[in-house]
């Protein structure tokens, strides 16, 4: 079935950016919503952003909201995460999540996860 991987992680200054993609194999998850969230080190993971099937409606966490832009190219199977003024409490773990199942945006409902990709902001 269809498998989620993420990239593009990696090490970078406060104030910088980066861009994580997610790419479907296997199938695609076309008219589905998708999302990131992020876990650090012992703590629950949080919720970052999600996408609508159609990528017509986009939803943000508030501690990212006017820095991180999710978006999602349905053709090409792929799902982005373009994250700005980047901040060292932006560390953790990146995940591209999908739901296929009926009901809301939580984690319960979201059935499909990437591996996924670390991000580190230093100052």
């Amino acid at each position: 079935q269809v498998q989620l991987v993420e990239s593009g992680g990696g090490l970078v200054q406060a104030g910088g950016s980066l861009r994580l993609s997610c790419a479907a194999s296997g199938g695609t998850f076309s008219g589905y919503p998708m999302g990131w969230f992020r876990q650090v080190f012992g703590e629950e993971r949080e919720f970052v952003a999600l996408i609508s099937g159609s990528g017509d409606f986009t939803s943000y966490g508030d501690s990212v909201k006017d820095r991180f832009t999710i978006s999602r190219d349905n053709a090409k199977n792929e799902l982005y995460l373009e994250m700005n003024s980047l901040k060292p409490e932006d560390t953790a773990v990146y995940y591209c999540v999908a739901k296929t199942r009926a009901g809301g945006f939580v984690l319960r409902n979201i059935d499909h996860w990437g591996q996924g990709t670390q991000v580190i902001v230093s100052s």
